[in-house]
């Protein structure tokens, strides 16, 4: 059998397969339909210092091969989540990579700090890239200077944890952010945040989302990331030597094994697991086979062998 063990930053997977924030709850939302064991980790969705009750409904609609959501980074909030959900959190025997928000940097730094010291966190994922609210991360995660200058804020507070910075797509040049990100200490990139987009109600002549827009997710995005992973990974996390989490569309092993080759480390699972949350089994399944098929002894050996 093939090995799939990753490493993230340091930090060692039994294989690159995780949840992706946003769509996977605190901990054990899915364990009545999947075995989280499957996992190499457990992503949470973000958490910010108070909580937050997000974006009015309607909130979320079903496009073509897609999703657009404007949730809003609705979580119960950092008190909560350290009294209720670390509990869970240690009982999935994964590494956990807990992904934060905020409004601006003392927020990013709040929490950063609060879980510097807690065991079963690993890596703190920096969201600097939700397009759904109108005051967050996301004017981090458009201009260089200041994704570097909040990832270095994060980096000097982490801690024992590594840092990973997600990065959105909604960019003229998402290799400058990501190399802004490195330079401000990143250990890890993640890629890609959803799209903004926008479905329209042809009767009533208004958006479906109360929020006018939302962020696009799902197999429509695939081909997207992909190339965006490619590029980053080219261009910014191979000559630096930091690793990928690739998302966006991923639903089968097929679309797994195309990040794999274009550069990414790691595999975070989003969408798909509203339609079907054993679709993990049958990505790590096809993993292996392909693996086997090409006379692969570990995983590690078709990462960014694009040719």
């Amino acid at each position: 059998m093939p090995d799939l063990s990753v490493n993230i930053a340091g930090i060692e997977l039994a294989n690159p397969l995780m949840t992706a924030s946003g769509t996977c709850g605190y901990a054990n939302e899915y364990a009545d339909f999947v075995d989280l064991r499957t996992l190499g980790a457990f992503v949470t969705k973000s958490i910010s210092v108070a909580p937050r009750e997000g974006n009015p409904y309607p909130r979320v609609v079903e496009t073509r091969s897609g999703m657009l959501n404007a949730i809003g980074l609705a979580n119960v909030g950092l008190e909560r989540f350290l009294d209720e959900k670390i509990p869970l959190l240690e009982e999935l025997n994964l590494p956990v990579f807990v992904n934060i928000a905020g409004t601006n940097i003392d927020d990013y730094v709040q929490v950063t700090e609060a879980l510097a010291n807690v065991d079963v966190v690993k890596a703190l994922e920096l969201n600097i890239s939700c397009p759904n609210v109108k005051a967050g991360g996301i004017q981090f995660g458009t201009d260089p200077a200041s994704a570097t200058e909040i990832t270095r804020a994060v980096k000097a507070a982490c801690g024992k944890n590594k840092l990973i910075v997600k990065l959105s797509p909604n960019v003229t040049d998402i290799t400058a952010i990501a190399a802004a990100a490195v330079e401000g200490g990143a250990d890890a990139l993640s890629l890609i945040n959803t799209l903004t987009a926008m479905v329209v109600d042809v009767e009533t002549r208004k958006p479906v989302l109360a929020n006018r827009t939302g962020g696009l997710s799902g197999p429509a995005i695939k081909p997207v990331a992909v190339h965006m992973v490619h590029r980053v990974y080219t261009q910014v996390a191979k000559p630096a030597g930091i690793p990928i989490i690739g998302m966006g569309g991923i639903q089968t092993g097929r679309d797994a094994l195309e990040f794999l080759l274009a550069g990414a480390t790691g595999l975070a699972i989003g969408t798909a697991l509203f339609v079907d949350p054993a679709c993990i089994v049958e990505i790590r399944d096809t993993i292996n086979e392909y693996l086997t098929r090409h006379g692969c002894t570990s995983i590690n050996e078709i990462i960014g062998a694009l040719e």
